[in-house]
């Protein structure tokens, strides 16, 4: 008896509220666009953080190789922080001014 009644309270419940709500979502065009932006978004960012990524990795491999193979000195938290931010043009960056003596 009682199950009976918690039934019929989610059948009438599903049917008016999530029947209607949907309804209003089904066939606006606003809808489409939105999530075809998302999808071009997302795509894109993806696509420029994977080079981004690579960048710094690729700067924090020749930074590891200059500070402990080549023992290259130069400050070492401010180098690995602008290598890590800026990749190989970073750790450039630091050798020019090293060479110029102004580090």
């Amino acid at each position: 008896m009682i199950l009976a009644g918690f039934e019929s309270l989610g059948a009438n419940t599903a049917k008016d509220v999530a029947v209607g709500a949907a309804s209003t979502l089904v066939g606006n065009p606003l809808l489409l666009l939105i999530g075809i932006v998302l999808i071009v978004a997302t795509i894109a960012i993806i696509f420029f953080l994977k080079k981004i990524i690579i960048n710094s990795v690729v700067g924090l491999i020749v930074w590891g190789a200059i500070h402990f193979i080549f023992n290259i000195t130069l400050p070492f938290w401010p180098t690995l922080l602008v290598t890590a931010i800026f990749g190989l043009a970073g750790i450039g960056v630091m050798l020019v001014l090293r060479f110029l003596g102004i580090m």
